[in-house]
């Protein structure tokens, strides 16, 4: 299949190129390459890659993998303007772009954040959403445009709400967040990990490689004008991830706006794509401790930092 790969150049971006390549796939990345050092630079090297300002010529491709997008919480409610711009804005230029091509299949990387604070656990796509914070609120909106414009132009639309997506080669530099990365800079300095309230919150943590299958899966299948969950359903501690690490950490206050665990029903998924994680949380994490050195550039985010940093968090969502 030709393929184009908005945000190719970022973290779930690169491995999806990375699989799509493997597959003999033909891959055309969209990146403003604004998230950083890109991953895979001997690949990237060899493809075409476009910058989002060339949206003004039609696309042709056969399968459209939108991943191009603004993440993490606190620059989402200091600028959320520029949320705005990319993530749903963005997100209506692609659809346009494609809208009179010959497409087979457009996928779009949604967000489990849409949920806010969900009532129901596991959590499955029929619950009510309710976004806590810009980012959450930009990504929902985009999956709204997919899915309008898959309704009213008939575009093969599939959007697919990621859980908690972790792996080697996540973003780190940038703004706090990133809980893995967090922890493995601060192991890699012996500095206690940090953790937030009791460390007793839940999280679907969902390996990048069992995310990239769940794109290509719903590219190749006939079913369109879906939403799918895409996690791992089977959520972990945060105490537990630590434990994992390190035996030395200290705690944070907790934060508001954030739920008490995330879990995903991944039933329909299961059952409409034939998709299932197959990575156990504990040999991702391992294989992060045996990457360990690729966070030494990374930012030390120390709890002095980071009480900095969640200024506007605690002050707007508390």
């Amino acid at each position: 299949m030709n393929c184009l790969v908005t945000g190719g150049c970022g973290f779930i971006g690169s491995y999806l190129v990375d699989k799509l390549m493997k597959q003999s796939h033909e891959v055309t990345i969209m990146d403003d390459l604004s998230n950083g050092e890109v991953k895979n630079k001997e690949i990237f090297n060899r493809l075409k890659i476009l910058d989002i300002s060339q949206l003004n010529e039609k696309l042709d491709y056969d399968w459209v993998f939108h991943l191009a997008a603004k993440a993490d919480v606190v620059p989402s409610i200091v600028n959320p303007k520029k949320y705005h711009e990319t993530n749903v804005v963005g997100t209506l230029n692609i659809l346009e772009a494609v809208r009179n091509s010959n497409i087979k299949k457009f996928v779009y990387a949604a967000s489990s954040s849409c949920y806010g604070i969900p009532e129901k656990y596991p959590t499955d796509e029929n619950e009510y959403c309710d976004p806590q914070y810009p980012y959450a609120l930009t990504k929902w909106m985009g999956e709204h445009l997919v899915m309008h414009w898959g309704k009213v132009y008939k575009l093969p639309v599939v959007s697919l709400r990621l859980f908690n997506v972790y792996g080697v080669g996540h973003k780190t530099n940038g703004a706090y967040g990133a809980v893995m990365g967090t922890f493995l800079k601060q192991k890699l300095e012996e500095q206690p990990l940090t953790i937030v309230g009791d460390g007793m919150q839940t999280r679907d943590f969902t390996n990048v490689n069992d995310i990239v299958d769940a794109f290509i899966l719903a590219a190749e299948s006939n079913i369109t004008n879906e939403i799918f969950n895409v996690g791992s359903g089977s959520p972990h501690t945060v105490l537990y991830l630590a434990s994992l690490i390190s035996d030395n950490h200290i705690f944070i206050s907790k934060r508001p706006a954030e739920p008490d665990q995330t879990f995903s029903n991944i039933e329909k998924i299961k059952t409409m794509l034939g998709w299932q994680p197959k990575i156990q949380f504990v040999d991702g994490v391992m294989e992060l401790l045996n990457n360990i050195d690729l966070y030494k550039n990374s930012p030390l985010w120390t709890k002095e930092k980071i009480e900095v940093e969640t200024e506007d968090w605690f002050r707007y969502l508390q």
